[in-house]
């Protein structure tokens, strides 16, 4: 017993302590993975702290998608030498004091995560000087550790320049997007802090070429400088106040909707954020304006008491929590509707309307129109041009006994009239045999096969057809192109630009011939032969913006976007009628496929009633 309690006793006495504290470098690349995802994240982070620090002009300059340098220069109020090293500790921040503060947050950012998040993965320099100063601070930290820290001539504000990104983590390089991903995404968050602060001037400059150069101007212009030209005719305004809530911004008429790429942002408190149960408000309100399927466009601000929200549930804070969503919801809904149903009508002309003023001189040019009347005319006397009377009806509906004189030789009023020709069983035969088609509602193609009544849509079944010449057209790089005798001009915003270089190769060999006039706008000098009757511009249009959702990284998706929305654009409408050439020419490349039945993007072509099917109909 007492060799048990000496074996027990030496096995507490070495066993070791496994818990320790983490150094601050470790720390600060686990927080990092939170915080910094990828370059648009250290944008974010950077221009935000910019905003924050009273910058009414902010430059962005980015080398290789930001994977070699992010630089944000902005004429903020600037740092002291202690601020600036202090700035890059954890949870080093000027914007709380105590637990109450984070319910009456007013600035971008707050938790003091962000720069020592950056500059943990990353070769960080500043330059800041206070407005007051004559010299500023210059600061260089690598990886955490501080490498330099002097005092520099430097302009008033702050310059942080981020260079070789995730330098220290590997695998976090390697598994970043290509250039014109991480690129859009840089974008997006570069335009969703514009959207919300135009009292700010922006520029953006990408390996050495400007992407944007935003002044200082009104919100909706902010819009259109941001978004495109495109969009300035179809924004309606939106402003409603209330006790609790003020909603002012922008929302696109109801025929601006479309299927794909719709700019639809909320902010709150000049914050962005995202809120699928807001989106569901704007979309009950579209509801009877739009088709189904189709997205609106909105830039809707929202203003309320900042106790009553909480940023502080996401890291990228692009999350927020309401106290009083349900309310929220029937505002917004009402709010959207409402200018929806009573767009503002804008006068751009300049003067005023002349309107015609009522004087009793005038009413003596205007003679009043004479009628005249037939006193002898009496509807109910029998006309000549139509003798109902005198038609013998059992006559015409006789058999007739001489097949040489047609009914409408014996009556020839009736000439205009269609004969019914009954649908007898000899014909049925036939159609069988001969495999014709029948076209119901400019949308079916219903004929026979051995497996039953085949029903085919037509527009569908194009679409199949018209993917796979593309498809094989890209491959073998074999397009064919029809010159335009006036070339159009087709202008992409910054964002749309990005991919376009993944996919001007596989454009051409479609047929599309595309010269690039600089800032983001392009010639089309050709286009697809076949696509004479379509709206290039907007198919173009289209087809970017379905690469845009996918993505260019992988080049079998983005080939797959190309081809299925030009086919989309290039096949043939409902409610066209074909003729038996046009139709049997359909049906035969159809089933000339292995698999006929549905779409590239997995909707059902064609629907057979075999003939037991049929047969229990009709029992």
């Amino acid at each position: 017993m007492e060799n048990a309690c000496n074996s027990t006793s030496s096995i507490l006495n070495t066993t070791v302590d496994i818990i320790q504290l983490l150094p601050d470098s470790i720390a600060n690349q686990i927080a990092a993975g939170e915080v910094i995802q990828r370059p648009a994240s250290v944008v974010k982070e950077l221009i935000e702290n910019a905003i924050d620090a009273g910058a009414d002009h902010i430059q962005l300059i980015v080398k290789d998608a930001g994977r070699s340098l992010i630089q944000v220069i902005d004429n903020g109020k600037g740092m002291s030498e202690t601020d600036a090293r202090m700035a890059f500790e954890r949870h080093a921040t000027s914007k709380i004091r105590n637990a109450q503060d984070l319910f009456s947050l007013k600035t971008m950012g707050f938790r003091g995560e962000a720069l020592a998040s950056i500059a943990a993965v990353a070769q960080v320099e500043l330059k800041t000087k206070l407005r007051k100063d004559d010299v500023g601070t210059l600061l260089r930290i690598s990886g955490s550790q501080v490498e330099a820290q002097e005092t520099v001539v430097c302009n008033e504000g702050s310059s942080f320049s981020v260079k070789n990104l995730f330098f220290n983590i590997p695998a976090r390089r390697k598994f970043l997007k290509s250039n014109e991903t991480e690129f859009k995404n840089i974008l997006t968050e570069f335009e969703r802090i514009a959207l919300v602060n135009p009292s700010v001037s922006f520029s953006l400059t990408h390996n050495e070429v400007e992407a944007y150069s935003l002044p200082v101007s009104g919100l909706k212009q902010r819009i259109i400088n941001v978004m495109g030209k495109k969009i300035s005719s179809s924004l309606l305004p939106l402003n409603i106040h209330t006790s609790f809530i003020n909603i002012s911004g922008f929302i696109g008429s109801p025929d601006s909707s479309k299927k794909r790429s719709a700019m639809q942002f909320f902010f709150v408190n000049g914050r962005y954020m995202r809120h699928p149960y807001f989106h569901r408000a704007v979309m009950l309100a579209y509801e009877a304006f739009i088709p189904s399927g189709e997205q609106p466009n909105y830039f809707i601000y929202l203003d309320v008491d900042p106790g009553s929200i909480d940023v502080n549930i996401h890291p990228t804070k692009t999350e927020i929590k309401f106290e009083n969503e349900q309310q929220l919801f029937q505002v917004i809904a009402s709010a959207v509707k409402e200018a929806i149903a009573v767009p503002a009508l804008e006068f751009d002309r300049e003067g005023t309307i002349e309107m015609p003023v009522y004087t009793p001189e005038r009413t003596k040019l205007v003679e009043p129109p004479q009628i005249q009347l037939q006193s002898n005319y009496n509807p109910f006397k029998e006309s000549r041009s139509y003798e109902r009377s005198k038609i013998d009806w059992e006559k015409l509906y006789e058999k007739n006994p001489d097949p040489e004189v047609k009914p409408t030789e014996v009556y020839p009023e009736f000439a205009d009239i269609r004969p019914v020709i009954p649908f007898e069983k000899e014909d049925a035969e036939i159609l069988d045999k001969s495999s014709n088609f029948l076209q119901y509602k400019g949308r079916y193609l219903v004929t026979s096969l051995k497996s039953g009544l085949t029903i085919i849509d037509q527009r569908r079944a194009h679409v199949k057809i018209l993917y796979d010449d593309y498809i094989r057209r890209i491959e073998q790089k074999q397009g064919i192109s029809q010159k335009l005798l006036f070339p159009e001009v087709i202008s992409f915003t910054p964002k749309e630009a990005t991919v376009l270089p993944c996919v001007l190769d596989d454009l051409a060999y479609i047929g599309f011939d595309l010269a690039d006039l600089g800032n983001n706008s392009y010639s089309i000098n050709g286009i697809p032969s076949g696509l004479e009757n379509v709206d290039y511009n907007e198919t173009l249009q289209d087809m970017v913006d379905k690469v845009l959702e996918t993505g260019c990284e992988v080049k079998e998706e983005v080939v797959h976007a190309l081809a299925l929305a030009l086919a989309k654009k290039a096949a043939i409408p409902y409610n066209k009628i074909l003729t038996e050439e046009e139709g049997m020419s359909l049906i035969a490349k159809l089933f000339s496929f292995s698999n006929p039945n549905y779409t590239p993007d997995g909707k059902l072509i064609v629907s057979i009633l075999s003939e037991d099917e049929l047969s229990k109909r009709f029992r």
